[in-house]
């Protein structure tokens, strides 16, 4: 049988390998490629050097995406996480009508992120017209109105995961903390959440990446709007890359930095809950 696996190992792993390379690892070594080069198409790129990322480091509307995606990821992160857990905790105690609503706060996880834009923006500007603006008539409307959006698409999906890891905690080590004289607080913090935090490790990082990420949301919700105030990473890269002409380079340049910091922000952030797996 062993050899049978490896005769026949090859035939199975090409095609997945040949699609990984072709689709992915070549146009990411190439788009760091010209992240140096000025060019309209990859056939006429020039090397230019370091001065697509010093363009990309010297544009206003760039760094203060960077900072808002960053306000809203610490928002987004936050909130999702903590009312995920909170659903998640309630909805293990053996209430009545449990499936029914796991079922329903999964649910707009489903919906494409263009339509959740647009599905909101017509909520919130009914809402704010009772005050006679926009979500576009200041940046605050559209950063309360992207963490909002944010938190109905994800909170249903990190619930899952929550739900899982809870009913994965043996249950004699809640009997034994209740033997032993700890309240359901104490049980909760000393017991559960610690034991939980494999759980705790995927949510972080999926809620991390995908707020860092954002793009379909904001073009949708926001566009940007008022005077790219609520403009988010992705966004600015791609209004870089195609609306403004001979900054082809550059917006290949913010997206290199754009992986970079996503992935410094990823990796660390899975380190120190897996070192809080290990201590648990």
């Amino acid at each position: 049988m062993q050899k049978s696996y490896k005769r026949y190992f090859p035939v199975f792993v090409l095609p997945t390998l040949a699609a990984f390379l072709i689709a992915f690892l070549a146009p990411f070594l190439m788009g760091i490629v010209l992240s140096f080069c000025r060019f309209t198409t990859v056939v006429d790129a020039r090397f230019v050097g370091l001065d697509n990322y010093l363009r990309a480091f010297g544009d206003g509307e760039f760094l203060h995406a960077f900072w808002f995606t960053v306000l809203f990821t610490v928002a987004a992160v936050v909130t999702i996480n903590v009312l995920a857990f909170a659903l998640a905790y309630i909805l293990t105690r053996g209430i009545r009508g449990t499936n029914l609503f796991r079922t329903v706060f999964f649910m707009p996880n489903l919906i494409g992120g263009i339509v959740l834009g647009y599905i909101w923006q017509l909520l919130l500007n009914g809402v704010l017209a009772r005050f006679g603006v926009t979500i576009t008539a200041d940046p605050k409307y559209g950063f309360m109105g992207l963490v909002v959006l944010m938190n109905w698409q994800m909170i249903g999906y990190m619930m899952i995961i929550y739900i899982a890891g809870i009913q994965n905690i043996p249950g004699d080590v809640i009997e034994a903390a209740r033997i032993d004289g700890a309240n359901r607080a104490q049980t909760l913090f000393r017991v559960t959440i610690p034991m939980v935090m494999p759980s705790v490790t995927i949510c972080l990082f999926l809620t991390l990446t995908n707020s860092f990420k954002l793009f379909d949301q904001n073009l949708a919700l926001t566009a940007g709007a008022p005077g790219k105030s609520t403009e988010m990473l992705a966004l600015n890269i791609y209004s870089t890359f195609y609306g403004r002409n001979g900054w082809e380079g550059a917006g290949q340049a913010k997206a290199v930095v754009f992986f970079l910091v996503v992935a410094l922000i990823s990796l660390t952030q899975l380190y120190l809950t897996r070192t809080r797996e290990v201590e648990s």
